[in-house]
Parts: structure tokens; sequence; C-alpha cells
């Protein structure tokens, strides 16, 4: 089996939506009811320049994708990320979560993000025990804030502390520059191992 763990690029975008879509049209993992178009991925994509967009290729089909956001737009929110990861169900627990996780979180400590944050609709035991494998810690509850599917559905927060929080931080890098960094490459290599491994 070959696995590579590398940037996503706008022609794995129909691949994204395809895993995205049985998540928002079966589930309340998200909160989405209708799920986006690829040109609404595609500006999504282009948009978020700052955060890593990552896919893991398995024999060269794309069996899931990870990628971290804001979590609000104010600039004193910069040094925090949401993250998110979906992966293929015949792919699960192959090791691609794991490996795009380790890797994800790895680059954005390097970027320079402080924080790392998942929003996890409840009940939800396999992805608290994933975040909890990782070091997230439970910061936060609400309860019914979200309708979906005919039922009220509790969310919770989980924070990931990536690094040191100095009294005058620089910016994050930018993805743009941290791909010339040589610890880019070498966290996509850690993490593809991981996804070789498990496999």
């Amino acid at each position: 089996m070959t696995v590579r763990l590398r940037a996503a690029t706008p022609s794995d975008l129909p691949a994204i939506r395809e895993i995205y879509a049985p998540f928002v049209e079966d589930t309340a993992i998200s909160f989405a009811y209708d799920p986006p178009s690829v040109a609404d991925l595609e500006t999504k994509l282009e948009q978020k320049t700052d955060y890593p967009w990552l896919v893991c290729e398995l024999d060269g089909e794309v069996a899931g994708y990870a990628y971290a956001g804001a979590i609000r737009e104010r600039i004193a929110y910069q040094w925090a990320v949401e993250t998110s990861i979906y992966v293929r169900p015949e792919f699960q627990r192959r090791g691609v979560a794991r490996g795009l996780y380790t890797a994800l979180l790895d680059l954005l400590e390097r970027q320079g993000y402080a924080s790392a944050v998942a929003v996890i609709t409840t009940p939800n035991p396999a992805s608290i025990a994933f975040h909890e494998s990782f070091g997230f810690e439970r910061v936060g509850r609400f309860e019914r804030v979200g309708y979906k599917h005919d039922a009220w559905h509790d969310v919770e927060w989980w924070s990931l502390d990536l690094g040191d929080r100095p009294d005058d931080p620089d910016a994050p890098l930018s993805v743009a520059d941290a791909r010339d960094r040589d610890w880019w490459d070498d966290a996509l290599t850690r993490g593809a191992a991981l996804v070789e491994n498990s496999a």
C-alpha cells in the first residue's frame, strides 16, 4: 500500500466533498444541513491561506482529510485554531485519522499557533477518545444548541495547548511560508509513517 500525506489542492475538492457529504446528510456530526458544492470548497480553500488543509492518499485514493481554521475573526484570536478531520468509513481504523492529525497539529505548532480547539457534537465517544489520545481536554459544553434530524444536540469544546504563549507573539506563519521550511515535509512524513504502520 502506498501512503501519501500532502497539502490539499483544488483537484482534491471533489473527493473531499464526497467524503464530507454523508456526515452532513446522515449525521449530526456536522451541523450543516446541505453539503457544500465543490465551488464553495474551492473558495474556502483559497481564503484559508494561513491554515493547513491536508489529505491522505492510500494507493492514489483520497482516504481522508484534515484542516484548521479560525475560531473567530477578531485579530486577538489569531493564535487559536479550530481543527476538523473526516475519513472515508472504509478507511477508518487504519491509522488515517491519527496520521493526518499528528501532521496537522505538528504543523500548527511550528507555524506559531498556541492552541487548537475541536468542536464535537455529542454523543460521539469515538471522537472524544480520539481527541483525548492527543491530549485535548474538555473545556465547555453547550446543551441542546443545535437542531438537526428532528432532535436537539449538545456540543462540547475540547482544547489542546500547542505551544508557548510569549509576551509579544509573532503572527503565525502562513502556509506558503511554512511550506518552505524543512519541518513541513518532516511533519507529513511522520504522519504518513503512522498510517503505514497501522495498515
